[in-house]
């Protein structure tokens, strides 16, 4: 195309989960149910965890993060797009588009790390339980924090500038629900090599590195469970971290089953739907799988339950 034929985008119009007008207000309700119980369960979660004196421990420390990142994750995409449900134009500016993107960036980074950070947790209270307030003390739950969020918004920053240096002319119909990173790469007319490397690196190392001490931790765990002679220990050791091992398991299985498909069977649709599960569901499941199966959060509900029952009957 010839440099004077060249239009900027300004704007971006995102398609949507899907474009059938039918079915635009059914999905509103879906995905505002969702997202309001994303909302209270995590919401949840973090009230619990910070107010309850009996989880101030470095697994409960870190859930209460790992429900703020979830909070986070849902609420960078959702409000959009239950907006655009409703909506017959459904645009977002250039500079929206990328902040969006870089938020999402930020927080499912930030969700790996913890992930990861959560099972090396688990492995040292099961395996090393003697060196447990030493080894993750709270200054090293602190800098362990600190740095996952730091990396998740470097990481953010770079892939969305290296996404929004290309050129985007002519069209700028987003196959999607909100500004992902593939999508975009197709609207470009530069070359996207450079980007796709950058993002391709960012993603397999992230994802790599953080399912390998996911891996290592666990089969360590495993391997200490099976040695115990107490079956009452086996069966308390396990049910600490059951709760973390399904939602590891949801969540980077979600995250393979969209990375190592083939290339020939790879669709946007396909895409859409995996990311439907990893921003919205898996914040949503998350609370209800560590509330369920935790005896010590149902207790703490209860007893936060009975505090405020007692308190409004005071007043």
């Amino acid at each position: 195309m010839a440099p004077g034929n060249l239009t900027l985008v300004t704007e971006f119009i995102l398609m949507g989960v899907s474009d059938r007008p039918e079915l635009q207000i059914p999905l509103f309700f879906v995905f505002l149910v969702i997202y309001g119980l994303t909302m209270a369960g995590n919401l949840g979660i973090i009230t619990l965890t910070s107010v309850d004196s009996q989880l101030q421990t470095p697994m409960y420390f870190f859930l209460r993060h790992l429900a703020i990142i979830n909070l986070g994750d849902s609420t960078v995409i959702a409000p959009k797009m239950l907006i655009n449900f409703l909506v017959q134009k459904k645009t977002t500016s250039y500079y929206e588009c990328a902040t969006q993107l870089g938020g999402f960036l930020f927080f499912i980074v930030a969700e790996v790390l913890t992930l990861a950070v959560m099972a090396y947790d688990r492995y040292v209270a099961i395996c090393n339980p003697l060196l447990y307030m030493v080894v993750v003390s709270p200054q090293i739950c602190l800098l362990l924090v600190s740095l996952t969020y730091l990396y998740g918004f470097s990481t953010g920053i770079v892939v969305s500038y290296c996404i929004f240096s290309l050129s985007y002319c002519s069209s700028n119909v987003i196959n999607h629900f909100f500004c992902d990173i593939v999508p975009l790469l197709t609207l470009s007319c530069s070359d996207t090599y450079l980007p796709e490397t950058i993002v391709f690196i960012s993603a397999a190392t992230n994802l790599v590195l953080s399912l390998i001490i996911v891996v290592v931790s666990y089969f360590n765990i495993v391997l200490s469970i099976l040695r115990m002679r107490s079956s009452e220990g086996r069966k308390k050791a396990f049910s600490t971290c059951a709760s973390h091992m399904m939602a590891v398991t949801v969540f980077y299985g979600t995250l393979l089953f969209m990375y190592l498909q083939p290339q020939t069977n790879y669709s946007l649709d396909t895409d859409k739907i995996a990311s439907v599960f990893y921003t919205l569901v898996i914040p949503m499941l998350n609370p209800m799988i560590y509330s369920l199966r935790n005896k010590d959060v149902k207790a703490a509900l209860q007893r936060f339950l009975t505090i405020s029952c007692y308190s409004l009957k005071s007043v």
